[in-house]
């Protein structure tokens, strides 16, 4: 196997069936094999696709439990690489493919705003993106981010996976951060390459692109909030509302 698709879902459902039609349209590399990870949603997530599917089920209720659900994925994964990215972020085949033919031992990837609507069609059409709460003068692209990647799997292992007794801390809890650090740290130390122009993924807008972190565009998305003292992005529109700024 090459490629392991590994997407954790809390709830979520609508979004769900949109990014199995969204597959479904575009189809699935050779030697790739597709993982939902339902981290406590209710009810559980099906299969409503075509596509051979595998939905693994942590039964663990307790909020933000994303890593592990990656986790756990990652540990039924038979692929050479684990692509991994949260549920309203989007591939395409291209990025697929990309990651399929490559021998980078980590690919980050650009980022652009983008939706899916019912029928898994992606669009960046403005007026439908300012339906799903886009502020106006909002660029669609974004920086990307340390938390959406393909690596190879024993690379993932190598850097002991994303720690798991951060849960139960505050929002966020630094588990991507912490991974982060540990592939930043072997990737100097090895010289190691990485790709010069990578794929682009795309996200769903919400949260802080929307004017608010925890915007839920539709109400598509699991409902835990993002808001608490250690979020840098809510205490910074805290502050900038405090100031007059928006």
């Amino acid at each position: 196997m090459r490629l392991s698709l590994i997407i954790p879902v809390l709830d979520s459902h609508s979004i769900v069936r949109r990014q199995l039609r969204h597959l479904e349209r575009v189809g699935l590399p050779p030697d790739t094999e597709l993982i939902l990870v339902d981290d406590g949603s209710d009810p559980p997530i099906e299969n409503t696709s075509s596509l051979p599917v595998q939905i693994i089920r942590t039964h663990d209720t307790r909020p933000w439990t994303w890593a592990l659900a990656r986790n756990a994925g990652a540990r039924i994964a038979r692929g050479e690489y684990l692509l991994m990215y949260d549920l309203d972020h989007i591939t395409t085949r291209e990025l697929m493919d990309f990651v399929v033919a490559s021998d980078f031992p980590r690919i980050g990837f650009r980022r652009e705003l983008a939706v899916l609507d019912e029928d898994g069609m992606l669009t960046q059409d403005r007026d439908v993106l300012a339906e799903y709460g886009l502020l106006p003068r909002k660029s669609l692209r974004l920086e990307s981010h340390h938390n959406s990647f393909a690596m190879r799997a024993d690379l993932f292992w190598k850097l002991g996976g994303y720690d798991e007794d951060r849960i139960g801390l505050p929002y966020p809890q630094g588990e991507d951060s912490a991974f982060w650090k540990r592939w930043l740290a072997y990737r100097d130390a090895n010289n190691v390459p990485e790709a010069s122009d990578p794929p682009t993924l795309y996200v769903f807008p919400s949260g802080r692109w929307c004017g608010d972190v925890d915007y839920n565009p539709q109400g598509l998305f699991h409902d835990l909030s993002r808001k608490s003292s250690r979020n840098y992005w809510w205490n910074r529109q805290r502050e900038e509302e405090t100031n007059g700024v928006c």
